[in-house]
Formats: C-alpha cells, structure tokens, sequence
C-alpha cells in the first residue's frame, strides 16, 4: 500500500544443486556448527551461503575461516581496502559475480575508493601491475617466470615488495579457488546482491498469475525437469559405487603383488597428462563474461588453454625438486608469518578429511580415491609424483566425474547443475560437497607452487 518493493529470496537454500531440505538448516544445526555461524557472522558480518554449504565438513570449515579471517583482516604487508581489491580482481577473472558482489561491499566499508570499482584502470598502476599475475595464476600457471616476478618487485615508484607479493598471490590464489567451490557447489547469490531477490508479491502455492502467463513455472518445478533430464535406476547407480569399490580393492592387491618401474610411472604420468587435454571442460559454448564483472580485469579473451596444445611444450614440474612441504610453506611463513602454517593445516584437513564412508557403505578406506583426485588435478597442471602411479586415475575416475573435476577446477564459470548430477549418483551432497573441497585445495596449492618457484629462483 506504501509503494515499497520487498524483495524476496530468488532461490530455496544457499545452493541450487542441493535441495534445500538437505542443507543444513539454521537452528538446527550442532554446538560445533552453531560456534562456526557465531564466528562467520562475527568476520564476514552475515552468514554467507558458501559457509552455509561448507558446514558440511566443519573441520575444514573452521580451518578455513581462520585463513580467511587472516587474510583479509589480521596485520600483514597490504592494506585493508587492497586486500578486498585483488579478491575482487581476482573472482572476476572467473566472472565469480557472487565473490565480486561480497567484495565490492567490504571495500568500500573499509573504505577504499568507490572509483577503483568502474574499472582496473581506475585503481592505482602498482594494482593494475598485478592483472598479469592474476590472469596467469587464474589460467595458465605453468607460464610464469622469475621474470614476471622481477617486472612486479622492481618497477620503481610502484614496486611491490616480497612480502607484500606473498600476501598478494596467497589471496589470489585463494578466491580464483573459492570461485570453482562457488561455482562446483552451484552458490546461489546472497539475497541483497544482483540475483539474489525478486521484487515479485507472492502468491498461492509460490505462483504468481504473472508468473504463470510468463511461462514461469516455480523454481521447484524447474529443479525437478532439470534433475529428471538424466534419469538414473538406483540399481544401476548403487552398481556404480560397487564397482568403484571393487576397482579400489584389486588395486590394492595389484599395489601389494608388483611395484611398475620408475619409467613405466613415468610414461603413465605422460599419458595422463596427455589425455587430460580431451577432456573437454564444458559442453557449453565460451560464455562471455559480463561488462560488470569484466572491468574488474583486463584481457577478457585470455583463459584456459591446455598446456601441451599449439606445440607448446611445457616441461613437468617435479614435486621432487620444488614441493610446498619443502619448499613453499617455509617461504611463506618466512615472508608473512603463520600464513603458511594456516595454509598447511587446511591443505592437510583436505586431503586427509574422511568419514571412512561411500554412499551408503561404512568403515571403507577412501585414501586411494582421494589422492587419484588430488593428483589428477595436480596432473592436469603438469605436476607430477614420482612415486604415484597414474594408471589408478583412469581406473578410479569416470569420464563423467573427470569433465566435471577439470570444468570445476579450469573452467568454473562453465559448471552446470547436469555435471554435477551426473558423477557418483548414489553418494550424498556432503560428499560431492567433499570433492569439492578437495578440488579446491588442490587447485590453490598447484598455483601457489608454480608462484612461489618463479619466487624462489628470483631470490636466488
């Protein structure tokens, strides 16, 4: 009667690949979880949705707010309102609305300059200097160099120093990663950003005679045509977990029978790495990235390119020569301490987290599975272990399940409800929401390692 438009959320929960009623639901969550919200609420000043979805692994979730809160808030070499900056330039090389939306609010609460946010080339040169890291790190790690390194720390009045460079690739780094959990988990935007609310009354039964004559059918109606697009008989997905539990146990036996050779592992490695690049990351066409979020960046046409395509040969990087235990993380700690002690125990929770279940079998050893993930990632950037053997990738990971890894981890912006739906059909939210974590952690720790190589051999 007044005239004022209410909003109202556009969605149902904070994903649009869970169904809401198997989120876990405010008020009712446990002790630990009800900590988790307090603390997220008190650091972000809402209780986001990727929280929301994360809270699925509390243990990971509390490891990550704690780097987070680091990050962005605790002293350390850049300012506050930089800080925010270089998250936002950074979820908008992934054209991550949501991330950039989040952002955009707390620079400007910190108060950075409202005039940064009509484009890169409003901010001050020492930030646009760092557009080629950001799109590098984003896309193609493996190209930089210590001389792309030099050009940042030695370009005079708008050098940045070492520390300052650490604490800027950690967060870039850190949210292109947060852009493929955003988008793996299908984040649904905060209802007072851009495409969070509708200004729509609502109506019986959530319709509106609008909506209707629009040919708008309720979202609940378009989640239901979309997960009916793939029908499935859950003898035929409950099988799938069988043989994947089969696969893992023959493995095992294989592994204690023979060990393959140090040539055979590395021509293993070789061929995966090689087949990696026909795994087409989307079956979608490019999708162009927005005038709103591409300003945060410059070069929009530069993206994901497989590393071996155009005869272009990019030599492997050995964990054995340059590793994040040996290596990396005494870097970090060095030139901003105690980040690369967060950073480490959230790359371990990762990598180590289990519940000792798949789908609907207990007590199972899930180790084997969740390295072939993690190395499979770490292969796709030309990363190699010499003492894994590659031939259990293709035995443990399905094309289904490798599209939608090297969509999520190469291409985020690409990933649909459909990809997501199809890879393990009979495992729950949580652990695909699992996978995801994974995915993420080992994506950060593959750019981190190549940043911090090219740092390492400037240093020396």
């Amino acid at each position: 009667e007044l005239g004022i438009r209410i909003p109202r959320p556009l969605g149902h929960g904070p994903s649009r690949f869970i169904p809401e009623k198997e989120t876990i639901q405010v008020g009712k969550e446990d002790a630990t979880m009800h900590t988790l919200f307090a603390e997220s609420f008190a650091t972000l000043g809402r209780l986001d949705n990727v929280t929301l979805v994360m809270v699925f692994h509390p243990q990971y979730l509390e490891s990550f707010l704690k780097t987070q809160h680091y990050l962005l808030q605790m002293d350390g070499p850049l300012p506050l309102h930089y800080r925010h900056y270089i998250g936002i330039m950074a979820a908008a090389r992934h054209q991550c609305s949501y991330l950039v939306n989040l952002h955009v609010n707390d620079f400007l609460h910190v108060g950075g300059d409202p005039k940064w946010l009509n484009g890169l080339e409003n901010a001050p040169q020492k930030l646009q200097n760092l557009g080629e890291l950001n799109k590098m790190l984003a896309h193609r790690p493996w190209l930089i160099t210590k001389e792309h390194i030099e050009r940042l720390l030695k370009t005079e009045e708008n050098s940045w120093s070492l520390a300052e460079l650490i604490h800027a690739v950690v967060l870039l780094t850190h949210y292109h990663s947060l852009a493929s959990f955003t988008f793996g988990c299908g984040i649904s935007p905060e209802i007072d950003c851009e495409g969070g609310h509708t200004f729509r009354p609502p109506s019986v039964s959530n319709y509106c005679i609008c909506d209707i004559t629009n040919g708008y059918h309720g979202v609940d109606e378009v989640h239901a045509s979309q997960a009916g697009s793939t029908p499935v008989s859950s003898t035929e997905s409950v099988c799938e977990v069988e043989a994947l539990m089969e696969k893992m146990k023959q493995l095992q036996e294989c592994r204690d029978e023979e060990e393959a050779s140090q040539e055979e592992m590395a021509t293993r490695f070789e061929r995966e790495k090689r087949e990696s690049m026909f795994v087409c990351s989307s079956e979608d066409e490019e999708s162009a990235a927005t005038r709103d979020v591409s300003r945060h960046f410059e070069d929009t046409s530069y993206g994901y390119k497989d590393f071996s395509r155009h005869g272009m040969h990019v030599p492997t990087f050995r964990v054995q020569d340059y590793s994040w235990e040996d290596h990396g993380y005494s870097l970090v700690n060095r030139l901003y301490p105690d980040v690369g002690q967060l950073l480490d125990e959230k790359f371990h929770i990762a990598y180590n987290l289990t519940y000792n279940t798949m789908a609907m079998h207990k007590d199972v050893d899930t180790s084997m599975l969740r390295r072939a993930i993690w190395n499979y990632i770490h292969c796709m950037f030309g990363i190699r272990y010499d003492d894994y053997d590659y031939g259990e990738i293709n035995q443990l990971l399905d094309r289904s399940f490798k599209v939608y890894i090297k969509t999520v981890v190469c291409t985020p912006e690409k990933t649909t409800k459909r990809m997501y739906d199809s890879f393990w059909r009979q495992f729950e939210h949580s652990e695909k929401v699992h996978v995801n974590l994974l995915l993420v952690e080992a994506r950060m720790q593959a750019e981190l390692l190549y940043a911090l190589r090219a740092i390492t051999r400037y240093m020396t």
